[in-house]
């Protein structure tokens, strides 16, 4: 049996050659299709990735840890105490790697000539930095030194619609926990950039325990972001810390806090599964033609092969195996074009033109093509899986003509 298995792979691979500029063809059209499967692929990941991470930066965090009612009123009425016992212990295991606690309430700011509302975030600059949450670029002055810090850091947006500049004196305005209107007049002592503009316009820094102190809160906090470097696996340490936490505080990972975002993620796969299969689809006509041109071109081979007394099955099995072999050298070829002209651009294509239009998907101007071994492998399994069963027919009417007639062909 093992014999006559080597005998029939060898005369596929014979088989396969004997039309090279056929062939030469047919690997041509099957590797641009799994390079444009592998591309548009890491183009799409690429961008829905980059949504995603605009999402979480602003969150921030793949989790949150908050006072149950926050979420429906976001004031300091509804704040909770920094972590402390089981949850402290919980937040140090890993895959956890950092977490950050914040105050974070809606504000007014108010220049000499403008005022404009924000969200006021208190932040420890240290921590922050653990969660990636600090502003993409401090483009004037510097960002806050620690908690203590008395500076603001606003966006340069913000700046321009406030009509104020770096070093010039600002009020910002809130509510303690008795509705009494809580205010201080500080400095800016940094504009940031960030990804989007709106981000600029809405989010204002101050140090932690001056924002606390304004607001006559002692040590509590809004809430406590919590990352692990991976936004996909979130569901593996989500318990543990949901359980750490009790009933008291209500811990939720960021496709509960932005389902927006996680329905993305849901679409995108589909859409390249589904983008993939369409594409093969496509190429399967020019493969099925490829075997049903050999049939007839080896019509009398095969009666011949039939009349020495070769089984149907193993002539059947010869000509999915042209169709795998087919099939392999494309994808090596596809795969390999598509990490080739993919790695080059990971460092970012400009898409500034359009800008404008990217921002209200939730894009930056930068797009960072994201080549992912899952989606070479989804598009290996899809274009063996369907060009064999494109294969299946040439090859079931290869193994069942008749040999007298197929000898008495001219």
């Amino acid at each position: 049996m093992a014999g006559s298995l080597n005998v029939t792979a060898r005369l596929a691979w014979r088989n396969l050659w004997r039309n090279h500029r056929r062939t030469l063809i047919m690997l041509l059209a099957i590797g641009t299709g799994v390079w444009a499967m592998v591309f548009m692929s890491a183009l799409m990941r690429g961008m829905t990735d980059q949504v995603l991470l605009n999402g979480l930066h602003n969150l921030p965090g793949e989790a949150q840890i908050h006072h149950p009612q926050y979420r429906a009123d976001p004031s300091v009425v509804n704040s909770m105490p920094m972590p402390a016992g089981t949850l402290y212990e919980a937040l140090g295991e890993a895959p956890i790697s950092a977490w950050s606690a914040r105050v974070r309430v809606p504000a007014v700011i108010a220049s000499e000539r403008e005022s404009r509302g924000v969200t006021l975030l208190g932040v420890d600059p240290v921590t922050e930095a653990g969660v990636g949450a600090l502003p993409d670029e401090i483009v004037e002055g510097r960002f806050l030194n620690g908690p203590e810090d008395r500076g603001l850091v606003i966006g340069a947006s913000l700046a321009r619609r406030l009509d104020t500049d770096l070093g010039k004196r600002v009020v910002i305005m809130s509510q303690d926990p008795e509705n009494n209107v809580a205010d201080r007049g500080t400095r800016i002592v940094g504009i940031y950039r960030a990804r989007l503009e709106g981000t600029e316009d809405q989010l204002v820094y101050a140090g932690r325990n001056v924002l606390q102190e304004m607001l006559a809160v002692g040590d509590q906090v809004s809430e406590v972001a919590v990352t692990a470097g991976d936004y996909r696996r979130v569901s593996a340490w989500l318990p543990a810390l949901q359980q750490a936490a009790g009933d008291d505080l209500e811990v939720l990972s960021w496709m509960q806090l932005q389902p927006f975002l996680d329905s993305m993620l849901g679409v995108q796969d589909g859409f390249t599964l589904i983008f993939m299969v369409v594409i093969f689809v496509a190429l399967s006509f020019g493969l099925v033609n490829t075997l049903v041109m050999a049939v007839f071109e080896r019509t009398r081979e095969i009666g011949l092969q039939q009349a020495l007394g070769v089984r149907p099955t193993l002539i059947m099995l010869q000509f999915l195996l042209e169709s795998l072999f087919l099939l392999v050298l494309g994808l090596g070829a596809g795969n390999l074009l598509a990490w080739l002209t993919i790695k080059p651009l990971e460092s970012g294509i400009d898409i500034s033109m359009v800008a404008e239009g990217m921002e209200m998907m939730g894009m930056g101007t930068t797009l960072y093509p994201a080549l992912q071994t899952s989606d070479m492998w989804m598009s290996t399994a899809i274009v063996v899986i369907l060009g064999l069963v494109a294969s299946l027919l040439p090859a079931w009417r290869a193994s069942r003509l008749d040999p007298v007639r197929a000898l008495n062909k001219t």
